[in-house]
């Protein structure tokens, strides 16, 4: 039996509500702001993304493990360019190492790695 409806996934970084325009910009998500903390949600409630801000944060270093990366998303599009084209449009950065050719590596606005990989 499950004792919870959906998971959550909270991600430090310096700027809560920055980070959250950001992916909420990526995926088309509600914001629901609480200061320092921050939700991003679809409009049926399925799923949720936190942000949470940290004094001193230090984004990882990707491919590196100096500071590991502890975590990343994985985002499916339906056409890499045009995916490309908006995350760095909201503040993305393409990574320099690209270890594949199904999926780009970028970093978000506060360092952390993501990928779009191709449905």
């Amino acid at each position: 039996m499950a004792i919870a409806r959906f998971p959550s996934v909270v991600i430090d970084c310096p700027d809560a509500a920055a980070l959250a325009a950001f992916y909420s910009g990526l995926l088309g998500w509600d914001v629901k702001d609480e200061g320092g903390w921050v939700d991003i949600r679809p409009e049926d409630g399925s799923n949720c993304i936190s942000f949470q801000q940290v004094e001193d944060y230090r984004p990882p270093q990707w491919p590196g493990q100096t500071v590991p990366q502890q975590m990343h998303l994985d985002l499916v599009v339906e056409d890499l360019d045009k995916g490309e084209e908006v995350a760095t449009g909201l503040g993305a950065t393409k990574a320099e190492y690209q270890p594949g050719t199904t999926f780009r590596v970028f970093l978000d606005p506060a360092g952390h790695p993501f990928c779009l990989c191709s449905s």
